[in-house]
């Protein structure tokens, strides 16, 4: 079995783009191949991550890529889409490609194009299972609904949510990338009124991460066809898992995929657990998600996500910064370009890249991906 390794990187910055979704992805699969020093005649497939849903006229998008470098041309395009860990799917079809020997360099890249769509909350509610949930009219009243299950539980934890929104606004701020760089307080977050008002049972506008545009790409290969071997970042290991679509086939009180993902990572990765990484990009699609991340990971016990915050342990300066990158909450969150994205941002830190939202002395990193509610469930470890 072959080493996969991320040896380019390309990132637009995520917001509401007047770009066109064909040129956000050109863009980010520009920058990427110049990153890595490697021409698109050595790419030998490319792996595309895009939701699509109707939210963009383009439905059918994978040949899109090829407007970025006419040496893409006649090259094999696989276009995947896992709900909102479609950039993961991509990511880890790349990876096996590399580590079977199939491919020797590929590109993967990322994107969504949100902001023209007039009905983005219906386009998102059919990554939940119709036959039952149809009554959600947006993916904010369901993830409602999972953070009232969580409360039924183990109490109301609002305050937690707030402080995770006002730490992954804080790290947006170093990211000139992100979408939202604003300094939000904890009492801000915390509090509803009219620029927060309540979305969706105990979700306000600060729990929930935005509309966003953009794309993100990476250039995956063999070791012996990367340019520049210095800081070259490995996939260490990966693991997906899928849980039951229906809610009510689950116990929303947990994220069992996320922790069953995690545990196979784990194990494949040979190490002991979360206090083996030195950070980790998750997926804050809504603060509940990431409150409960913390405990499918194994940072806490159930119902103890909380605890993470108060003793300030994920916090950029904490034993295991989260979202150092400003999560989805701040960064942004461009369904198809989201699981890119945050392998980038990981890989970004590995390499000693990340400018401003640099941690210090970081070798291990992981990245936990989320498809619908807590379905599709997507890690990565990294390692220099």
């Amino acid at each position: 079995m072959f080493e996969a390794i991320i040896s380019g990187i390309g990132h637009t910055p995520f917001r509401t783009h007047t770009d066109s979704l064909e040129t956000l992805l050109t863009s980010a699969v520009r920058e990427a191949l110049e990153d890595a020093g490697t021409p698109a005649s050595e790419i030998d497939e490319v792996f595309i991550g895009h939701f699509g849903a109707g939210m963009d006229p383009q439905g059918f998008i994978s040949s899109l890529v090829l407007n970025a470098d006419p040496a893409l041309h006649l090259k094999p395009v696989h276009r995947l889409e896992n709900a909102c860990a479609s950039g993961s799917a991509a990511v880890h079809a790349a990876v096996r490609a590399v580590m079977s020997g199939q491919s020797r360099s590929v590109l993967v890249a990322g994107v969504e194009k949100m902001s023209a769509c007039d009905h983005v909350g219906q386009a998102l509610a059919t990554a939940s299972y119709q036959a039952e949930e149809s009554h959600f009219d947006s993916f904010a009243a369901l993830f409602g609904e999972i953070a009232d299950r969580y409360f039924n539980r183990y109490g109301n934890h609002e305050t937690a949510m707030a402080r995770i929104a006002a730490k992954n606004h804080q790290n947006g701020l170093d990211n000139p990338l992100a979408q939202l760089r604003k300094d939000l307080s904890v009492d801000f977050c915390a509090t509803v009124s009219e620029k927060n008002p309540r979305v969706a049972g105990a979700l306000k506008r600060t729990d929930c991460s935005p509309v966003s545009d953009g794309a993100a790409a990476l250039v995956i290969s063999r070791p012996e066809n990367v340019q520049s071997p210095t800081n070259a970042v490995r996939f260490r290991a990966i693991a997906q898992v899928n849980d039951y679509l229906p809610l009510s086939k689950r116990d929303l009180s947990e994220l069992r995929g996320c922790r069953e993902a995690w545990n196979l990572a784990f194990r494949r990765a040979e190490l002991s657990g979360v206090s083996d990484l030195d950070f980790v990009e998750t997926h804050d699609c809504f603060t509940i998600a990431e409150l409960m991340q913390y405990e499918a990971i194994g940072l806490t016990a159930p119902g103890q996500g909380y605890r993470a915050l108060e003793e300030g342990w994920v916090m950029a300066n904490g034993r295991l910064p989260v979202n150092r990158s400003g999560g989805l909450k701040a960064k942004g969150h461009p369904i198809g370009a989201t699981g890119v994205s945050m392998h980038a941002m990981a890989a970004l830190q590995l390499q000693g890249r990340a400018n401003l939202m640099q941690l210090e002395d970081v070798s291990m990193g992981g990245v936990f991906n989320m498809g619908g509610s807590g379905v599709a469930n997507y890690v990565s470890i990294l390692s220099l």
